[in-house]
C-alpha cells in the first residue's frame, strides 16, 4: 500500500510532466532537464518534495530513481496538465513553463497544493 509521502513523491517527479491542452507539442522550446518543486497546502501529505523530471520532445519523462508512471505533454503555449500514478494511487497537476520557470497545482487524494519547475540543463 503507497502512503501519501509516496504519492507525494510521485506526483513530484510528475510536476515537472504534463498533458497539453492542445494538440500540437513543445517540439525543443521546453526540452531539458527540470527540477520541480511540490509544496502540500491541503491534507496530510508530507509538506514537500522536490523531482527531476526530463522533457524530451515536449513529453514528459521520469529523471530520478524513484518509481513512479509519469503521463504528459508540453504543449506549444507551455501549457500542461500531468497525471503521475504509484501503486494503484494517482495525482493530477497542471500549470505553465514559461521560459526556464513554471508553475501550478495539483491534486491527489486527499491533499491538493502548488508546485513550481526550473530548468537545470539541457
Amino acid at each position: 500500500m503507497i502512503n501519501s509521502r509516496k504519492l507525494l513523491g510521485a506526483f513530484g517527479a510528475l510536476v515537472a510532466a504534463t498533458l497539453a491542452s492542445s494538440a500540437s507539442f513543445a517540439v525543443p522550446r521546453y526540452d531539458g532537464l527540470w527540477s520541480v518543486s511540490i509544496v502540500t497546502e491541503k491534507g496530510d501529505c508530507d509538506r514537500g518534495y522536490r523531482y527531476p523530471i526530463r522533457i524530451s520532445n515536449g513529453q514528459l519523462v521520469n529523471a530520478g530513481d524513484t518509481a513512479f508512471t509519469i503521463t504528459g505533454k508540453v504543449a506549444e503555449t507551455g501549457a500542461i496538465t500531468v497525471t503521475v500514478s504509484a501503486a494503484g494511487k494517482s495525482a493530477t497537476g497542471s500549470g505553465r513553463l514559461a521560459g526556464d520557470a513554471g508553475g501550478g497545482h495539483w491534486t491527489g487524494g486527499a491533499c491538493s497544493g502548488t508546485w513550481t519547475a526550473e530548468r537545470r540543463g539541457a
